[in-house]
């Protein structure tokens, strides 16, 4: 019940300015057993240009990533918590992810917490917080581009640990060689530091096929640090004129719904 809440939360992140004593507890519980924080901010389309400015960001400096996720047609991993995606990364490489959202650090098996592959993450934004573990995968200098043409079976893509990570919490009768490529979506990530701010900035630019785009802020810092953290970004960005009270998305839910819309559009035209 717990788990489902968060989740809750981060998807109505927009209408709920603020926690509740419950939740903060609750956030707090999840901050004991996570491993890092990452605190997000999603900048509104209309204050992406600005923003850039006034952060002094340069985007020739962004890494250029192709990001792939693999679902059933209809979304049946999402539904159930479970997100599969693949990366390439220019000069560093290919990896592959597979994530349970949301989770509850002391319910985790103990040898998963145990593996170096493996980290707990709480993701927090304006109105909204998630618990998240996530199994990675380094690929090396190729992998994925075999992996989403065919030329490979999509489970080459993951470990063992993962692939058995899978089977333990995707829905049953879904094996990772029946999904479906959703993607690429093209992303500038961009790392800095802005002047007159202590701590090192993310920002990602999501390009996707329909020309919409979405711009999201990041810093991350350990969980004891999480508040103050928090307090130090957002008078930051707010001195600096960053709309902080723009409706908030996640990545990976725009994503995913405008390639499962265009694989069905894909399908209905066939028939």
């Amino acid at each position: 019940m717990e788990a489902a809440s968060a989740a809750h939360r981060m998807t109505s992140a927009v209408t709920r300015p603020g926690w509740s004593d419950a939740e903060l507890a609750e956030l707090l519980g999840l901050l004991r057993g996570a491993d890092s924080v990452e605190l997000k901010l999603t900048v509104p389309e209309a204050g992406q240009r600005s923003s850039v400015t006034a952060l002094g960001m340069d985007p020739i400096a962004a890494q250029i990533r192709q990001v792939f996720f693999f679902d059933t047609p209809d979304l049946a991993l999402n539904d159930a918590g479970v997100v599969v995606r693949a990366r390439r990364m220019q000069a560093k490489g290919d990896d592959s992810v597979v994530k349970l959202r949301p989770v509850v650090p002391d319910e985790l098996p103990r040898a998963l917490r145990r593996s170096p592959a493996f980290g707990v993450e709480v993701d927090a934004m304006p109105g909204g917080f998630v618990c998240s573990g996530t199994m990675k995968n380094f690929l090396g200098p190729s992998g994925v581009k075999e992996g989403v043409t065919g030329e490979l079976p999509l489970r080459k893509l993951f470990s063992k640990e993962q692939r058995a990570f899978f089977a333990r919490y995707a829905p049953d009768g879904i094996a990772l060689d029946d999904l479906s490529v959703l993607g690429p979506v093209f992303v500038l990530k961009l790392k800095f530091s802005p002047t007159g701010f202590g701590r090192k900035l993310v920002a990602e630019f999501w390009l996707y096929p329909d020309d919409s785009r979405i711009l999201e802020l990041s810093t991350k810092c350990p969980p004891q640090d999480a508040f103050t953290a928090a307090a130090e970004t957002r008078a930051f960005l707010a001195g600096r004129g960053i709309d902080l009270s723009g409706g908030q998305e996640t990545k990976t839910r725009r994503a995913l719904e405008f390639f499962s819309a265009k694989a069905a559009k894909s399908a209905t035209a066939w028939r």
